[in-house]
This record gives C-alpha cells, sequence and structure tokens, in this order.
C-alpha cells in the first residue's frame, strides 16, 4: 500500500497501516464490505474459525488510569482474575476512555497503533492458529497476521489470561 491509497482510509485504518508499514508487515489492512464489530461477525466476513479473531479488550487500571488492552482470541473469554494478577486492580473501561486512550472506537480497536501505548497482554491460545486478524482501528477494518507478528508488533508478554472452556 502507498501513501496515496492510505488517503481514502478512515483515520484510524491510516494510523494502523503506517504502523505495520514502520514495522515490515507484509499485510496492510483490508475493509470488509459489513462490521466486523464481534468476533463472530469478523470470522463470517473472513471465513475463518472464530478463534482465529484476535479480539481487543480494554480495561481501566485503577492504581494509575492506564489502559490495559487484553488480546484474546475470539473464541475465548478474558478471566479479569487472571489479569488482575498480572496487571494490578482493574476495571470495566467505558467507550470515552476507549477512545481516548486508545484513539479507537470500541468494535475497531486494534492491537497497535494506540493514542497512547497501553499495558498489554497477548492471549496464548492465539497460538493455537498459524493465521489470525485483529481490527485494523475502524468496525469494517481488519488485517492478517501470525500471532508470533502480534508479539513482534507490541512487545507484549504472552500470557494466560483467559478463563478455561467449559467441557
Amino acid at each position: 500500500m502507498c501513501g496515496s491509497e492510505l488517503h481514502s482510509l478512515p483515520e484510524g485504518v491510516q494510523r494502523v497501516a503506517r504502523a505495520l508499514q514502520d514495522h515490515g508487515h507484509p499485510d496492510a489492512p483490508v475493509m470488509l464490505d459489513g462490521a466486523a464489530r464481534t468476533a463472530q461477525q469478523a470470522a463470517d466476513a473472513l471465513g475463518v474459525a472464530v478463534g482465529q479473531i484476535a479480539k481487543s479488550i480494554i480495561f481501566r487500571r485503577k492504581a494509575d488510569d492506564a489502559a490495559v488492552l487484553v488480546v484474546t482470541s475470539g473464541d475465548r473469554r478474558v478471566d479479569e482474575k487472571k489479569v488482575r494478577a498480572l496487571v494490578g486492580d482493574t476495571g470495566r473501561a467505558d467507550a470515552d476512555f476507549v477512545k481516548s486512550r486508545t484513539g479507537f472506537s470500541i468494535g475497531g480497536v486494534s492491537p497497535i497503533a494506540h493514542a497512547q501505548p497501553p499495558v498489554t497482554l497477548i492471549d496464548r491460545e492465539l497460538f493455537r492458529f498459524e493465521e489470525i486478524w485483529a481490527a485494523a482501528g475502524h468496525p469494517h477494518g481488519v488485517f492478517k497476521l501470525r500471532p508470533q507478528d502480534l508479539e513482534r508488533l507490541t512487545g507484549a508478554p504472552v500470557a494466560d489470561v483467559v478463563e478455561e472452556p467449559k467441557p
């Protein structure tokens, strides 16, 4: 993707595209016809398993009001107790907090190119897949990557942050 193609994309997707370019990532964001606000919507639109969707969940750390980003597999639920054990006491983040800290609206929060760098944790369950997809800064925008790319792009640790799957 060259500079002129970026201008037709929403601002958040432009930020993500630039960050991917800056890191030499081979895949640029793509815009889906329909919104992919949920992992299931994104998986359906892309024709992939819901677990291959890297969903970005934002929490608010109580000690310093920092944004805590947990990037988790779309078929898993974050275990807030596990997150608190790793980063300290957290609470829910409302839409205004998410937008002000990340620069993205809920439903399009990318794991990269945040307005303010968050404390980030990567769900180890994403490593079950060779290829995953993440939001690209807009409810219609996504980009392809490998779990190892996510680790490299964010510099974040891989951790056990999800509830145990129900049998």
